[in-house]
């Protein structure tokens, strides 16, 4: 009955779908006994063992160049030992091979590891940057011996030139754990600017980090890249500095400590800027070494502090520009007023002395310039007074930072009543005035502000806050950022003050009456100020400079501009501890620096420099 129910025709499709099932059943059967047991040893080892991760590629930083496109700080590639601690296994054992294999003098690679031990294990440690090739193939050799340990090819900053303008370049550094809370999208182990304009631009110079999708073995090794996301490159700094000129000079500068700095007085561009001692940024970029940092922050002499900003000096015998300034405006004296110098004044208990034992005799404020009397601006300091005199050399930019962007840059001292009353408790007395009309006594100023206030009566009256940066670019050239100049005051001088002045600092150096007369440059008029800061008390009985302990010594100091009917350069020289005068330490320094600007050979002006005399 069954059978009369069903036709045969359907009997006969049940039957072949049941067969097509079973013969499916079975080849599935078949191919999990395969997959299960013949390779499920291999299955089961790809599976536990290659794994997906997200790779970060560290962009390249941007490229700092000099006002015609010159390179200061590039980038070149670096091999670097990186670890994944959970692809180690055994870190312990792991960094000991590594040890063994590139020796004990490549570091403590255990506290690389202990300093990320708050991150996630599958991130990347770094634990030597940029190793050798002997190095690189070591690990390469053995790398079945070092699970989780690759070698990474990155971006190092480097900076062709070594110590020079290294404060105003800064360095780079890992970034550190109060980096990393108060700044966002940095990781441990990446690299910012510490210092310098690396620090003050990190904004502009630091890229945008780019990615890959890859695929790793059981010990960390790249199997393969299954996406990519490009990194962006920094943007590269356009500055203001003439790579030739700081080079220039650097030599100039020599063996000597202290700074130099040369500005464009029609802008307030900084051309140039040195400090001595200096240290070598490279060693910064390639990971300070914590000998190597001992040494440098024990050092006496202070290699990291920039002198042309930092550090703070009597101003001696550069500052009667200011006094010579004040007392023309005020009228106490005028451009044919004689004053007598005996070679000293006496006033209250003691005799205040000029340099010149002698004494230079009847003067006027173009002749005391020239030859750089005392006595006549000890007298202009009596008929001033403390508070007039500290009122012109705060309209110069003096006693405030000049507002340049670098760190921790002083403002030195410029004292008035007020200020001493504050500052000690105590009046003013009047006899201090007469230290203070010599750039003496409190008055403290650093090289970058003498600078500026000599590119002010080069330029007419108008005060720049200076500046090192003139414009910022993407990789392609595109403009982001364009700097104009900063006026920060207009000085108001009657236009007969500064062209007097600028009369008199001519006759410095081109005069044979001038105390500045090694800055000669042939073929360019050049004006300048000479200047000797005691650094012990004024007038003291003191032995002479050749036995005294360098600390002891006296500063030499050089203001200068050229041409002085067109000005395009203002520098300032300082000498520190040179135990020599200005004209005889600084001078020569300013000169070179002004020659090499205008393009004047050194042998051209050998001559000049030997048959000017040596003063003070």
């Amino acid at each position: 009955m069954n059978r009369r129910e069903v036709p045969a025709a359907l009997r006969r499709r049940l039957v072949v779908s049941l067969a097509a099932v079973l013969v499916l059943l079975g080849l599935t059967l078949i191919r999990l006994w395969h997959l299960q047991v013949t390779e499920g040893e291999q299955y089961r080892s790809l599976s536990e063992n290659n794994r997906i991760r997200l790779k970060r590629v560290r962009a390249t930083r941007g490229t700092v160049l000099d006002r015609h496109g010159q390179i200061m700080v590039d980038n070149r590639p670096s091999f670097d030992v990186a670890l994944v601690p959970e692809d180690a296994h055994d870190v312990p054992r792991t960094l000991a091979t590594l040890t063994r294999l590139l020796g004990a003098e490549a570091g403590d690679f255990s506290s690389a590891v202990q300093a990320a031990a708050n991150r996630p294990p599958f991130e990347e440690v770094i634990l030597k940057r940029d190793i050798d090739w002997e190095s690189i193939v070591a690990l390469e050799t053995h790398q079945l011996e070092l699970p989780g340990v690759s070698v990474q090819v990155g971006p190092r900053r480097t900076y062709p030139f070594g110590t020079a303008a290294a404060h105003l370049l800064g360095y780079v550094g890992e970034v550190s754990q109060q980096e990393l809370t108060s700044r966002q999208g940095y990781r441990m182990g990446d690299l910012i600017g510490k210092a310098g304009a690396e620090r003050y631009w990190e904004g502009y110079l630091r890229g945008v980090d780019g990615g890959q999708q890859v695929e790793v073995d059981a010990v960390g090794r790249k199997l393969r890249v299954l996406s990519e996301v490009e990194e962006t490159p920094g943007n590269t700094l356009i500055l203001s500095l003439d790579r030739d000129l700081q080079l220039a000079a650097e030599r100039a500068m020599g063996d000597r400590e202290g700074a130099v700095v040369a500005l464009d007085p029609r802008s307030g561009d900084v051309l140039a800027m040195v400090s001595r001692p200096a240290f070598d940024p490279n060693v910064f970029a390639r990971g300070i070494r914590a000998a190597e940092w001992r040494a440098l922050v024990q050092d006496r002499k202070r290699p990291l502090n920039s002198k042309a900003v930092q550090g703070t000096y009597p101003p001696g015998s550069t500052f009667k520009v200011v006094m010579a300034a004040a007392a023309l405006e005020e009228g106490v004296v005028n451009p044919f007023t004689q004053i007598f110098c005996g070679g000293g004044i006496f006033f209250g208990n003691r005799t205040f002395h000029c340099w010149r034992p002698s004494g230079h005799g009847d003067l006027n404020v173009h002749e005391a310039l020239v030859r750089s009397c005392d006595v006549f601006f000890y007298q202009v300091g009596q008929r001033l007074g403390i508070d007039t005199i500290a009122d012109y050399a705060h309209r110069f930019g003096l006693g405030a930072p000049t507002g340049i962007t670098l760190d921790h840059e002083s403002g030195g001292v410029i004292p008035s009543s007020a200020w001493k009353r504050q500052r000690f408790g105590e009046p003013w007395y009047a006899g201090e005035t007469l230290s203070v009309a010599i750039g003496q006594g409190y008055v403290t100023t650093t090289p970058l502000q003498m600078a500026n206030v000599i590119a002010a009566i080069a330029n007419g009256g108008t005060v720049y806050q200076p500046q090192f940066v003139k414009r910022v670019e993407t990789p392609d050239g595109t403009s982001v950022l364009e700097q104009q100049p900063i006026v920060t005051n207009d000085l108001g001088f009657k236009k007969t003050t500064l062209l007097q002045i600028r009369e008199a600092l001519s006759d410095v150096v081109n005069s044979s009456r001038g105390t500045g007369t090694k800055a000669r440059v042939r073929g360019i008029e050049v004006g300048g100020k000479t200047g000797t800061s005691q650094v012990g008390k004024l007038g003291a009985e003191r032995p002479k400079q050749g036995h005294m302990v360098r600390e002891r010594k006296d500063h030499a100091w050089f203001i200068a501009f050229a041409p002085v009917s067109s000005p395009e350069i203002a520098v300032a020289v300082l000498a520190e501890h040179a135990g020599e005068h200005g004209g005889t330490a600084a001078a020569p320094i300013a000169q070179q620096v002004i020659a090499h600007y205008f393009g004047v050979a050194e042998d051209d002006d050998a001559t000049i420099r030997q048959t000017a005399r040596v003063s003070f």
